[in-house]
């Protein structure tokens, strides 16, 4: 940056604004400090604030041909000792992707655990290579990340209040006394004085003793009185202790253990403990039933939108395909998170984590939009998030919400309507309104317009039910071969 302060002009602020600029290959702001460079800025009572090239003597054609050298610089500022560095890495990482997949992304997931959301970016990028990442299991997980065979097996560490000191009991126990053949096996065989009844509640609910085939609501009921079973049997029987008859007592049996006649909980329940406990949905999504609603009632995915971010950030912002900064967009998922802030003119807004099938991103819901939707924003609920996407340097995307509706399950088959143009159908849509409004359901509907052959997918409100009559009834107003069911 001396040629800057030196031929230019600039402050040691100025040139530093400069640097960062070309770092993040921002090319509209350097072309921006082309002018300021050849030319000086002057504020409005005339006094000179950068001098630029001209008035220190450099001609303007010069001044051009060093800026375009920095320009050229600023498409790819790297150092060659940096460079081959990232080349080397760049090397061994490709190796060993091609060579040890399965390795590589364990190890990958165990430089980032206690970070939930890369831990569950690096699960997606191993299933999205068919690489599968099992469950934590009690007989089988460690503290980390562990190769089994093609797969990945969930470490024990990653578990909420499992702490190294307890993964560390529960495979000494494993190795000495043999593999656990029940909770109550478990229970007897390791020692309670690592362990506390928080931890193998959590386990129970990460999913950890599912081998055993009990329900989690079974294992969850009985646990406590297990343990406190056990540790009294273990007070009054000490190891070593010799019996009446001076022979070592070996006669401890455990407890019987008698399960309480209760169902397993809903599906979403588990995965919401799950999520509780590991930061990441480990035997599903509760998204999974609601892929095809997120297709049809959505324009983009989180992924796509961070995607955009990091290209942009990259100095390629001029590509038509990614999502700009102020851009509408139409997300779906679950909310992760919900906060509530006070401001200072004492509104309050709310703060949230909308997640998808593809990522995570933070939603901002500002007080006006939140009196019209607060009864919509819950932990755990499903939604259809309109809004602008937030991209700026240094702070990871987010989305400013502008209207919340509830996403819904939506049938896969779609029915769709013939007309000539868009003025055709809209001079049929109060008809149209009248019809369906008698047979609502979850199967979207569609006009199509022969002429521009588009798409226009009618509002939630006028989705119908399929198993009802209103084919027959539109078929009589648009005519036969004008109405169709698309499965």
């Amino acid at each position: 940056m001396q040629i800057v302060r030196d031929l230019g002009g600039y402050s040691l602020g100025r040139s530093d604004m400069v640097r960062r600029a070309m770092s993040k290959k921002k090319h509209s702001v350097m072309e921006q400090e082309r002018k300021n460079f050849i030319y000086g800025i002057v504020d409005e009572d005339g006094n000179v604030e950068v001098p630029g090239c001209l008035r220190n003597g450099i001609s303007e054609k010069a001044a051009n041909e060093i800026f375009d050298q920095m320009m050229d610089f600023a498409s790819y500022a790297f150092n060659k000792s940096h460079a081959a560095a990232y080349a080397v890495i760049g090397y061994q990482t490709a190796y060993l992707m091609h060579y040890y997949p399965v390795e590589t992304i364990a190890a990958m997931v165990n430089s980032v655990m206690g970070i939930s959301e890369k831990v569950a970016h690096y699960t997606k990028f191993a299933e999205s290579l068919g690489i599968q990442v099992l469950p934590p299991n009690i007989n089988e997980s460690y503290s980390k990340f562990t190769v089994k065979g093609n797969s990945i097996r969930f470490g024990l560490a990653a578990i909420k209040n499992v702490g190294l000191n307890v993964v560390d009991g529960i495979v000494e126990a494993r190795k000495s006394k043999g593999k656990f053949e029940s909770l109550v096996d478990f229970i007897n065989k390791i020692d309670l004085s690592t362990i506390n009844k928080r931890a193998v509640e959590s386990l129970i609910k990460a999913g950890a003793f599912d081998e055993f085939k009990i329900f989690r609501s079974k294992l969850l009921a009985v646990y406590e009185k297990l343990m406190d079973s056990v540790a009294s049997d273990k007070k009054r029987n000490i190891d070593g202790q010799i019996s009446l008859f001076g022979m070592a007592d070996e006669s401890i049996k455990a407890p019987e253990v008698k399960y309480p006649d209760i169902k397993e909980f809903a599906k979403n329940n588990l995965l919401s403990m799950e999520k509780e406990m590991t930061g990441l949905y480990i035997s599903g999504h509760p998204l999974d039933e609601y892929e095809k609603s997120l297709k049809m009632m959505t324009s983009t995915t989180i992924e796509t939108i961070f995607q955009s971010y990091e290209a942009i950030m990259d100095g390629l912002s001029d590509d038509e395909h990614l999502i700009q900064d102020n851009q509408r967009v139409i997300l779906g998922g679950i909310l992760a998170e919900v906060n509530q802030k006070v401001t200072r003119n004492n509104s309050i807004m709310a703060f949230l984590k909308l997640e998808d099938l593809t990522g995570v991103i933070e939603v901002v819901v500002f007080p006006k939009t939140l009196d019209k939707v607060r009864n919509l924003i819950n932990l755990d609920s499903m939604v259809v998030i309109n809004g602008r996407v937030s991209i700026k340097e240094d702070e990871e995307p987010k989305l400013i919400c502008e209207s919340i509706e509830p996403l819904e399950k939506v049938n896969s088959s779609k029915l769709y309507i013939r007309v000539d143009d868009l003025q055709k159908a809209k001079e049929m849509k109060p008809k149209l309104i009248e019809i369906v409004s008698e047979y609502k359901g979850d199967s979207a509907l569609y006009v199509f317009t022969s002429k521009d052959r588009k798409n226009y997918r009618m509002p939630r409100e006028m989705w119908v039910d399929l198993n009802t009559d209103v084919v027959l009834e539109l078929k009589k107003v648009f005519g036969d071969d004008n109405v169709k069911v698309v499965e």
